[in-house]
């Protein structure tokens, strides 16, 4: 396989217990004509990467898989089985607070203060929002929930998704995994899960129909490199050389 300049290098430091936060030291940006060359040799996409793979470089902490077997998972996946499904039956009742959006994506910040409720309930668990690792509170970008077991200490991630009735095997762009120093909010050692709750695409009267929970460890993902802009860079007083009103 042909390597490229890596641009993020970490420094991970292991001990015993909990690891100190990794380093991350930024390099010298590669310059333009290197990013062109790499985009048109094919080096602007990657296919099948390991979401572990790229957790562990990306924040220096190990995507953990769940075991059933395990005393421990077993009991936070019970303690998800409950919780999600009285998530369900609350926002499938007549008077459901989901029913106020007429678009699906506006209904997703219900069920994460929902399933944050209804888990944070069980007195085995806990659940909040995860903070950066400046200790900022974030709700953007990956991952959306950190569920902490009382006892062990263990950590689980959760991504709520809400997904139409049929549409399981789309190959539409669904997920999304910005690596990011700032606001990197993998924090420890998890399980990652990722629960997809199917709706029937009724809009305004939302009804959910199932759920499917889903260990990212052994996900793979892909990155396709673009050059993009913003309509704050597009018009630019300077970059504007005519214009005029409509007749």
């Amino acid at each position: 396989m042909k390597r490229y300049p890596v641009m993020v290098a970490l420094s991970l430091l292991v001990g015993c217990g909990r690891a100190p936060a990794p380093q991350i030291v930024i390099e010298q940006e590669p310059s333009v004509e290197s990013l062109v060359h790499t985009v048109l040799n094919g080096g602007g996409t990657f296919r099948d990467v390991p979401f572990s793979s790229l957790v562990e470089i990306s924040t220096g902490r190990q995507v953990l898989p769940m075991s059933p077997g395990d005393p421990v998972d077993a009991e936070i996946l019970a303690g998800l089985d409950e919780a999600i499904g009285l998530v369900l039956k609350r926002f499938n009742a007549p008077d459901s607070i989901t029913h106020r959006e007429d678009r699906i994506n506006e209904v997703s910040a219900y069920f994460e203060t929902a399933l944050i409720e209804e888990i944070d309930r069980l007195p085995e668990l806990e659940c909040a929002y995860p903070r950066t690792a400046e200790g900022n509170l974030q709700r953007a970008g990956y991952p959306d929930l950190m569920i902490r077991h009382h006892e062990s200490g263990r950590v689980v991630y959760l991504d709520p998704k809400l997904v139409q009735e049929g549409s399981l095997e789309s190959d539409l762009r669904t997920f999304y995994f910005t690596p990011s120093v700032q606001t990197r909010k993998v924090l420890y050692d998890a399980s990652h899960l990722l629960v997809g709750i199917e709706h029937d695409g009724n809009t305004g009267k939302w009804k959910y129909l199932r759920w499917h929970l889903v260990d990212l460890a052994d996900f793979k993902v892909r990155l396709k490199a673009e050059f993009q802009a913003s309509n704050q860079d597009l018009y630019r007083p300077e970059l504007i050389i005519r214009q005029g009103e409509a007749p």
